[in-house]
This record gives structure tokens, C-alpha cells and sequence, in this order.
């Protein structure tokens, strides 16, 4: 049975429509959901898995825009279905995913017909908004060093003692390059807060520095 938050939104008359009207796709691993500069084809609504929305510059440097888990609603998908704009990011699945494709045109008459299927989609649009901007704020206005730092101790926060993550996959995640990258976390060995292996970091001193209490101040995905 298909489950997800926004069919609660809606009466049995839209719900069944929906059910029928809609597809029920599978990605594996590594498989692009949808790319910048292609057109949008409904709304996704991720019933489970993990998708990975990431935005790539001129420079050739990516970075993670937001994660999507089972009940989660793709943001990108419902501006560009509102707009009618191509994607500028991309969706890429991390874990084996399972989503409900709602087209369009069942799109546009669930906006039109239910209050309350459209009020759940402005909130969720909202709230992802305002994660983008802290986003933002974090790109535009904390240095480099400081955003892994705490990326890094989110983590720790969190009770995970290694990370099996490459210097390039993180530059994505920080929205930099892998030389950066690479540089501030053999800063962060010199000092004792990490130890580095292939496609490994150890969180060692950063686990005896989350035990005093301290907290990052925001971290993005």
C-alpha cells in the first residue's frame, strides 16, 4: 500500500484519482532522477530511499542543495511545476529510492481541487526555502575551515566515529573543491581533531570535543 503525508491531504475521490493517475517508480543506487536543464514531468513524492538534490556550477564545483527521505516532497519539482521552468540541479538517488510520480496535469488539478493538498505543498515549499537560505548564509558568509568544522561535528554530535566519505564527495557537501577540501582536513589531522585514511576520516578528536558540549551552529544535509 502506497504511503505518504500529502494523500492524507486529500478526500477519496482525489485520493483514488491520484492512486490511479500516478507512477510508482524504482532507482537504484547512482541513478539520476532528473538533470539540470531538463523539463519537469510531475511532482515526486519519495515513499523511501534517499535522493540527493545538487546544484553544479561553471566552475565545474557542486554542491548539496537538500536530501530527500520517505515522506519528503522534491522542492525543485514543485517550482518548476509552478513556473513552468526546467530544473537547474540535479536529483541523484544515494540509497535505493521508491517514488509516486504525480504528472502535471493531476498535479495542477490537486492544487486546484484541494485546500488542503495545496496548503501542504506551499508549507513544505516554505520550510525547504528557509533551510536554502541558511544555506546561503552558511556559502556566502562562514569561512571554509569553520563550515567543515562543524560539519564534521554535527557528525560526531551524532555519535558516528567514522565517516567512509572521499575528499570529493565532501567538497560537494561544502560546495567547494576537493584541493580545499583536502588541505583543511590535513590542518585538521595536524591538530589531532581527525585521522585521514583512503576514503575515510576518523572523527577521533572531534568525538573527545563533542563530550564538553559544544555544538555547531547549522550544518546542511
Amino acid at each position: 500500500m502506497v504511503r505518504h503525508g500529502i494523500l492524507d491531504t486529500l478526500d477519496d475521490v482525489l485520493r483514488k484519482a491520484t492512486l490511479k493517475g500516478a507512477a510508482t517508480m524504482r532507482f537504484p543506487t547512482g541513478q539520476v532522477v532528473f538533470g539540470a536543464g531538463e523539463p519537469c514531468r510531475g511532482l515526486p513524492l519519495v515513499l523511501e530511499g534517499s535522493i540527493k538534490v545538487q546544484m553544479t556550477g561553471v566552475s565545474g564545483h557542486s554542491i548539496v542543495l537538500y536530501r530527500m527521505a520517505a515522506d519528503d516532497i522534491c522542492t525543485l519539482s514543485i517550482g518548476c511545476l509552478m513556473t513552468g521552468r526546467q530544473y537547474r540541479a540535479e536529483a541523484v538517488v544515494e540509497e535505493e529510492a521508491q517514488a509516486l510520480l504525480i504528472p502535471r496535469g493531476l498535479f495542477d488539478r490537486l492544487m486546484d481541487q484541494s485546500a488542503d493538498f495545496r496548503l501542504a505543498i506551499m508549507e513544505s515549499y516554505g520550510k525547504r526555502l528557509d533551510d536554502l537560505m541558511l544555506l546561503v548564509e552558511e556559502v556566502a558568509f562562514h569561512r571554509m575551515d569553520e563550515r567543515l568544522e562543524e560539519w564534521l561535528q554535527a557528525r560526531a554530535l551524532g555519535g558516528q566515529r567514522t565517516l567512509a566519505i572521499t575528499h570529493q564527495e565532501l567538497a560537494v557537501e561544502l560546495g567547494t573543491a576537493r584541493e580545499v577540501v583536502s588541505r583543511l582536513l590535513k590542518e585538521l589531522e595536524r591538530k589531532g581533531r581527525v585521522e585521514l585514511s583512503r576514503g575515510k576520516i576518523e572523527l577521533t578528536g572531534l568525538l573527545a570535543a563533542s563530550a564538553t558540549g559544544a555544538t555547531p551552529r547549522h550544518s546542511a544535509g
